[in-house]
């Protein structure tokens, strides 16, 4: 592995720090990822981010979601927006 020294924007910098934090890695590491996936080709990396979306359709067969019709949404909404219910 050899050493390279680049110059980033700030917004980069800080965009990359908040990936690599959320992916529980370091910026070097992310950018290397990174820079990898751009040799390879933009199309590679779409075509995998497509067939994972494609795989796990119909993974979640159940949501057990609340009632929000019960939950006073929609009265909170019509009060903050001046709407008689």
């Amino acid at each position: 592995m050899r050493r390279t020294n680049i110059y980033l924007e700030d917004r980069q910098t800080e965009a990359l720090d908040r990936m690599a934090a959320m992916e529980g890695t370091s910026r070097a590491d992310l950018i290397r990822r990174l820079l990898d996936r751009a040799i390879e080709g933009s199309d590679r990396g779409l075509e995998v981010d497509l067939q994972v979306i494609d795989d796990s359709f119909g993974a979640i067969v159940e949501l057990d979601l609340p009632d929000r019709s019960t939950d006073g949404r929609d009265e909170h909404l019509r009060r903050m927006w001046g709407h008689s219910a």
